[in-house]
């Protein structure tokens, strides 16, 4: 006899994370209970991930289980939060007890890495969907937002580009020449890191910050729109996995690179005079940085190949509709 859905919850969720200081009532109540403490601000996101929309139905349960988390502490890293809390709702077509114990043990693993409680959620009958509210904590008037890039503001990004999109090309069938990926390309694709180092080291030197969930330009783009700028990105700087090196098609390396998303890194912006600030708050991070363009005046964004000539972006990153 398959398990109702308080036992579910009972068995795989209500212990599934260790129980902090500050929630005074977690999972089995009607609503969680959390102490704010004096001098910081709440910092609340929320995502939902769909069955073939974010993830395919082949994936295994455990990085479905990462990947939801990892995509809501990835916006936590934008706002330079330090994420606390979480609450998960989860719909699944079937009580399927190792889907859900890979699951579980997906999520729970990233959990612990960043001292995140589960405090509460829902569990349904439907067509699989996981959506997680992430909640975190930030000194008062300490978050970066979109709207505080200024002209002559450099323009940074973590990590590189490109890996995720690859790696789901190449699942997919979809790319000639490329039949096989590193471990770590995949990984990037199921598994991504969230730069909440990075994130926490900008506070008091960025002027603004996104993560990369729907390719640089889309998101970029928000941060131009935000605070009313413009930019100039210089393409031979833009970091770029080095698995692109496999594709013979330029301009589809600018697609997966620049408009395709699911990178999940940090793009965010830095007067220039304090590039040495940065560079020595982000000396012991183990994520390379690279400065790709710079902040201007207008709202155009303009991107030049290394022979100064303008690049003309076709498509300007994933939409949901």
């Amino acid at each position: 006899m398959s398990l109702s859905e308080f036992k579910l919850i009972n068995k795989y969720f209500k212990d599934l994370t260790a129980v902090q200081n500050d929630v005074i009532c977690g999972i089995g109540d009607d609503a969680a209970i959390i102490n704010i403490p004096a001098h910081k601000e709440l910092v609340v996101s929320v995502d939902t991930l769909v069955n073939g929309v974010h993830f395919l139905p082949a994936t295994d349960p455990y990085d479905i289980g990462f990947k939801s988390l990892a995509v809501n502490l990835s916006d936590m890293a934008a706002m330079a939060a330090q994420p606390r809390w979480a609450t998960l709702s989860l719909t699944m077509p079937d009580n399927d007890a190792a889907w859900l114990e890979s699951f579980s043990k997906g999520f729970k693993d990233l959990a612990q890495q960043y001292s995140v409680a589960l405090v509460g959620g829902d569990l349904t009958h439907g067509p699989l969907t996981i959506t997680i509210q992430i909640l975190g904590l930030v000194a008062t008037g300490a978050a970066i937002k979109r709207s505080g890039a200024r002209p002559g503001d450099a323009i940074y990004v973590s990590g590189c580009l490109g890996a995720a999109a690859l790696a789901l090309k190449v699942l997919n069938k979809e790319i000639q020449g490329v039949s096989t990926l590193s471990a770590s390309c995949n990984r990037h694709l199921l598994q991504p890191v969230p730069r909440i180092d990075i994130g926490n080291n900008l506070q008091g030197i960025a002027t603004s910050a996104i993560d990369i969930s729907d390719g640089l330009i889309a998101d970029l783009g928000h941060i131009l729109k935000a605070s009313s700028v413009g930019a100039v990105i210089e393409l031979d700087t833009v970091p770029l996995c080095k698995e692109l090196n496999k594709v013979t098609d330029q301009d589809l390396v600018w697609q997966l690179s620049l408009c395709s998303g699911d990178d999940y890194e940090l793009c965010f912006t830095v007067p220039s005079s304090r590039k040495d600030e940065l560079d020595s708050k982000l000396s012991a991070v183990d994520c390379p940085i690279s400065c790709i363009g710079v902040i201007q005046e207008g709202s155009v964004l303009r991107c030049l190949l290394a022979d100064g000539s303008e690049y003309d972006i076709k498509a300007a990153g994933y939409r949901h509709f």
